[in-house]
């Protein structure tokens, strides 16, 4: 890839601002939180994403650059953009996922995290391990100035060592001020270099290697801790 080619899929719109980048992060993370917290066992999937939206809609976030996702159980092996089995209930020894994209004002969030109900051991692992594979992968980039290429590959290859299995249909995107595709639509593992701080989400959903269910998690790439 040329400096060219680098410098276009890294441009910002008019309305790009850091310091609104790390708020809309906050309040996306925030909402992330509040929505699983009203989140328990017996309700159906469908009611998890209306509640979802009341939450955004609470929090001046009122609409999304991508769809709001709340996936239960089996649900959690799906990818970016498939629907769910319909009348999902969460059990009372299950796992879900929340991955939303809302717009606060002229700024782009992108957030997406793993819970649990009750104590089952491999969904706990999932909610564990897909955070830890997460932070390996993002100290990769942070301490080796690695390539968005070269970080999924480790991320497979991690994943595989802690036992699970990675899709690559999730593998990181841009983000920015509102709208981030008009400026760059391609996949974060297709990065042929290494990606600058505060323009990029790494994305990592992994799944059991028997068992239908997986676990998700998202963030901003940040050089710093923020």
């Amino acid at each position: 890839m040329t400096n060219s080619d680098k410098q276009s899929s890294e441009g910002v719109g008019a309305h790009y601002d850091r310091a609104m980048m790390l708020e809309t992060r906050a309040r996306t993370r925030k909402a992330i939180h509040d929505i699983a917290a009203q989140i328990h066992p017996g309700m159906v999937e469908e009611d998890a994403v209306a509640l979802a939206r009341d939450v955004l809609k609470a929090a001046d976030m009122l609409r999304g650059w991508h769809g709001i996702y709340v996936r239960f159980g089996s649900n959690t092996l799906k990818t970016f953009g498939d629907k769910s089995e319909p009348g999902k209930i969460l059990g009372a020894d299950d796992i879900f996922f929340i991955d939303i994209g809302p717009i606060w004002k002229h700024w782009e969030g992108d957030g997406g995290e793993t819970f649990t109900t009750g104590t089952g051991s491999d969904f706990m692992a999932a909610k564990r391990d897909v955070r830890i594979l997460f932070d390996r992968v993002h100290d990769k980039w942070r301490t080796d100035h690695s390539t968005g290429v070269d970080l999924y590959t480790f991320a497979e290859q991690e994943a595989e060592r802690m036992g699970w299995r990675l899709n690559l249909d999730l593998s990181g995107h841009r983000l920015a001020d509102f709208p981030h595709s008009v400026i760059h639509k391609g996949a974060l593992a297709n990065a042929d270099f290494t990606p600058a701080t505060d323009l990029w989400v790494l994305e990592m959903h992994i799944r059991h290697p028997d068992r239908p269910f997986g676990a998700f998690f998202e963030d901003l790439l940040l050089s710093e801790a923020a």
